[in-house]
């Protein structure tokens, strides 16, 4: 059973976010000047207005955020795009899903490593992985060797040797 929250939203186009974040980019690059521009001007007058300048530096850590915010959107929406690297065997060759001897040299392929299922919500989960990617539920080496040990056994495969 999947935990109830908040609905998934798939990631913006990384166009849409490369366009916001130069946006935003020449938004802050024009606010520092006008707060350098501002400054000048108070120590002109010698009229210092604190409040002023730190509504100002406010506006620019908020665009400093976001501006964090769509690089790691980006990153990611740029990552979820490109393809998983093609499996190959020991002598180079691609490996086709599905098969179990390589169509070059006739190796057997190795077995994929073992899955098994997140304690907390049930997603799949890699037998060594230390956190599931789904809700960060922290993986003990107990449980991990246990969840492990409850997997039938695979067949035993002979190495083949050239």
């Amino acid at each position: 059973m999947r935990p109830v929250g908040p609905p998934r939203r798939s990631l913006p186009h990384p166009g849409q976010l490369r366009r916001e974040r130069r946006a935003l980019l020449r938004a802050r690059e024009g606010r520092l000047r006008d707060l350098g521009g501002l400054m000048l001007e108070m120590f002109r007058r010698d009229q210092f207005r604190q409040d002023l300048l730190v509504e100002r530096c406010d506006e620019l850590l908020a665009l400093d955020e976001r501006l964090q915010e769509l690089d790691t959107l980006l990153a990611a929406s740029v990552s979820a795009r490109r393809p998983a690297p093609s499996a190959r065997c020991e002598c180079g060759a691609p490996i086709v899903w599905g098969t179990h001897f390589c169509a070059n040299c006739g190796r057997p392929v190795a077995a994929t490593p073992p899955v098994v299922s997140c304690v907390k919500c049930g997603s799949a989960l890699a037998a060594d992985a230390k956190f599931c990617a789904v809700c960060g539920q922290s993986v003990s080496a107990e449980q991990a060797a246990e969840l492990v040990e409850a997997l039938p056994a695979a067949p035993a495969q002979e190495r083949w040797e050239p």
